[in-house]
């Protein structure tokens, strides 16, 4: 029973101040804590428990489960496939991370190198998920694909460096926003244009974009618990609720690519 048994949590003002980041959670801080103590929060209850489960078992099911019908023995999308797996990984690695250990003794130096990691899986996901959708999209045009691939890697640095520099969500936010706008004109070419791919695949790029921007608002307005401060200290907070909705948007990037990769099994690019 000592094993489980939790220490005294603390409230928003004790904290410190680099764990008052979010003015409408009030209780259920975790005290400053040592590596084993970090581990041992994951046994007892307190306001991340939700944010470290919520990408924490998201991690393992697409670990174990995504393997199984990704295509590795596809003779011209081994890299695609490889790219498409860690791309799903990364975000809930860094996150898990982040969540688990903000606050350990290091203080404000070990919590920023956290955030940096958790924002690094989510530009992981935003290049590597995107880079075998350009290279199908512009299957039939190889020096627009370069160009493409050159142009996007570019913008996901930019990205990098802006999220991780960040200091708000908002600003966070804002650094994926030319990498949305490259997949829109992608998802534009494949639908009105020269650009190819999967039929299919469409509806479900749409859907993670739209869920992964969603998640992102839920995050920076800071609803629900804006709306009762306190009321949702443990459970289904902005974060959590975001946390759920990029978990789900990377189930509907996996469909996706699936369905480009069958279709990629019978595309022949007409003879120029």
């Amino acid at each position: 029973m000592a094993f489980i048994k939790k220490p005294k949590l603390t409230d928003f003002k004790s904290s410190p101040p680099h764990l008052q980041f979010n003015d409408f959670v009030l209780t259920g801080y975790r005290p400053i804590s040592t590596v084993k103590e970090c581990l041992h929060s994951l046994f007892y209850l307190h306001n991340e428990l939700g944010n470290i489960y919520t990408h924490a078992i998201p991690f393992f099911c697409f670990l174990l489960l995504l393997p199984l019908n990704i295509p590795w023995t596809q003779s011209d999308a081994g890299w695609i496939c490889v790219l498409h797996y860690l791309a799903c990984l990364s975000p809930t690695v860094g996150s898990v991370l982040y969540h688990l250990f903000m606050n350990h003794e290091g203080g404000e130096v070990i919590y920023d190198t956290l955030l940096s990691l958790d924002m690094f899986g989510v530009c992981l996901v935003n290049t590597l998920g995107a880079l075998p959708i350009i290279h199908i999209t512009l299957l039939c045009y190889p020096d627009a694909r370069r160009v493409a691939l050159l142009a996007y890697s570019s913008l996901s640095l930019y990205g990098v460096y802006s999220a991780v520099t960040a200091r708000s969500n908002m600003r966070r936010l804002q650094a994926f926003f030319w990498q949305a706008v490259f997949r829109l004109f992608l998802y534009l070419l494949r639908w009105n244009g020269p650009g190819t791919g999967s039929p299919t695949s469409m509806y479900f790029y749409a859907v993670m974009d739209s869920l992964a921007v969603l998640g992102g608002l839920v995050n920076v307005t800071r609803m629900p618990e804006r709306m009762s401060p306190g009321r949702f200290d443990y459970w289904l907070n902005s974060h959590q609720i975001m946390h759920m909705l990029v978990a789900l948007s990377i189930v509907y990037l996996h469909w996706g690519m699936i369905e480009d990769l069958v279709w990629l099994r019978n595309f022949q690019c007409p003879p120029e």
